[in-house]
């Protein structure tokens, strides 16, 4: 295996599952998430990426993918059951996002979940070349700094976590809550989605290893591990285009037309996940139903979400409540060839998802807690037009640098209620103002501004980040949250309350 300058590890390699006869991969794109996030970033440097495929038994070999190289790294039944459903699912994502759900403990997950780390260090120690940049993603792999440290101390090491780091009284409940913290600090930067994890993370490290720490720097033996906030962004630029592109826009008129050119479409676009508020906004959307203040003949909520982790039980018992609420609904409110609910399951191309944001009037993001999520920031750059009303939750990470969006605390029923009725009626000219200042806000602070926020603290301004930011003349500013330019409708308060 060649060595690389850069080197991304993450759980999962950014390909489809199946490898086409003549061998060649595809990107696999859904909505949101790592990949959208990296893919436009790496075609711009030697690059590898380690994860594992999505196949048990032997890694497969696999080739380049526009240039990226591929590692692939083998896990059994075990693995994925003990490590991925287990511990990274069962137990971290649960605690990381407010325990909405009640996080499981088992033994046998964090020894799998220690196995996997291992292995995810050794397969990255092959191919990083001498004094190399590893960027390593999220909470699948919290050990692996640390356990690459050991192994490569030559190399440059960060760390990003994409979801949500708890506060210390959630953290706390960890059995093993030293050892993950001791691996995260095997990285030279140690990045987060809001300031606020940071300072979250900076509390533990003080509390639980006894080590001086500011919310920048932690002192680690003779080293300094330093911490911050480096919100993730999208390709504006390239959603924005595609979104103008004729043929998607004449798609939009056409599904407008499938819809029965409905006075106002309301759109979601999730995983499926309960950390998502699936399940608060379709109940929200029945009340308004059954109240009269919006009817199936003038509105229709479109709902697209996507099977995630269908062999853990949570979810599939989220898939199944889901779709009976969906069938109540349209069983009790729709008419013939008139659905309340248009409810999608199956994931959609790029082009396909742009002409679902120009088709959506209101777009609905109300996650009960959100690391960032990218679809809010996608809806608002297929908006050329500068129309379409974000409704978003206070609890998404986008909350912060999106103040103009109609903000909504998705666990107070009738506030969300009040901001869907609010986005519906919104004053044309107050949603374009809102759009506009939006739009503006994601064209100076895009993917580029991110990689090279975070790659210029991670490689202290070396040559990598000229070039992966060398499309639009260097490295932008660091993202930071904007002061709320107007104050919260929808019986909510800013999302600036404190919490990870």
């Amino acid at each position: 295996m060649r060595q690389s300058s850069l080197v991304v590890v993450a759980n999962r390699l950014p390909i489809d599952d199946s490898v086409a006869p003549d061998g060649a991969c595809e990107w696999r794109r859904s909505p949101g998430g790592l990949v959208s996030a990296l893919h436009p970033l790496l075609r711009h440097t030697p690059a590898t990426w380690v994860g594992w495929a999505g196949g048990t038994g032997p890694a497969p070999a696999l080739p380049d993918v526009d240039g990226v190289r591929m590692r692939s790294v083998p896990l059994d039944q075990d693995d994925l059951r003990d490590h991925y459903e287990g511990f990274a699912n069962a137990t971290l994502w649960p605690l990381y996002h407010d325990a909405v759900e009640q996080p499981q403990h088992h033994r046998r997950w964090w020894e799998a979940y220690q196995r996997v780390n291992q292995r995810f260090a050794e397969a990255t120690a092959d191919v990083a070349e001498p004094g190399g940049v590893v960027w390593v993603q999220d909470y699948h792999l919290q050990l692996v700094p640390g356990l690459l440290r050991a192994l490569r101390p030559d190399l440059r090491i960060g760390f990003f976590l994409h979801a949500p780091f708890p506060p210390p009284e959630l953290f706390m409940q960890l059995p093993r809550r030293a050892e993950l913290l001791r691996g995260m600090l095997g990285a030279d930067l140690v990045g987060f989605q809001r300031a606020q994890a940071a300072h979250n993370f900076a509390q533990l490290v003080t509390r639980v290893l006894e080590l001086p720490a500011t919310d920048r720097r932690i002192a680690v033996d003779d080293r300094v591990v330093r911490i911050g906030a480096f919100p993730v962004s999208i390709d504006t630029a390239e959603m924005a285009a595609l979104a103008a592109r004729p043929d998607v826009a004449a798609r939009a008129r056409r599904l407008r037309q499938d819809l029965g050119n409905p006075r106002k479409v309301i759109l979601s676009v999730d995983r499926m996940d309960y950390t998502k508020g699936i399940e608060q906004r379709l109940k929200a959307y029945s009340e308004l139903l059954a109240s009269g203040q919006v009817t199936v003949r003038d509105t229709v909520l479109v709902q697209v979400a996507v099977p995630s982790r269908e062999r853990v039980g949570q979810y599939q018992i989220l898939r199944e409540r889901v779709e009976r609420e969906v069938g109540r609904i349209n069983g009790e409110f729709g008419r013939v060839g008139e659905p309340a609910i248009h409810y999608l399951t199956q994931p959609f191309d790029r082009a396909e998802l742009a002409a679902l944001y120009r088709v959506a009037d209101v777009m609905a993001v109300t996650p009960l807690r959100d690391g960032m999520n990218l679809v809010a920031k996608e809806y608002v750059a297929a908006r050329v037009d500068d129309e379409g009303a974000l409704l978003l939750s206070e609890f998404a990470g986008a909350a912060a640098e999106l103040p103009e969006a109609y903000l909504v605390n998705p666990h107070d029923l009738e506030g969300l209620k009040l901001g869907l009725l609010t986005a519906l009626h919104a004053d044309p000219a107050d949603v374009a103002e809102r759009m506009r200042a939006m739009r503006a806000h994601l064209h100076r602070h895009d993917i580029r501004a991110w990689a090279g926020s975070y790659l210029s603290s991670l490689d202290e301004g070396g040559a990598l980040v000229s070039r992966l930011t060398s499309t639009d003349g260097g490295a932008t500013p660091p993202v930071v949250p904007r002061p709320p330019s107007r104050s919260t409708i929808a019986g909510g308060t800013p999302a600036r309350t404190g919490r990870g």
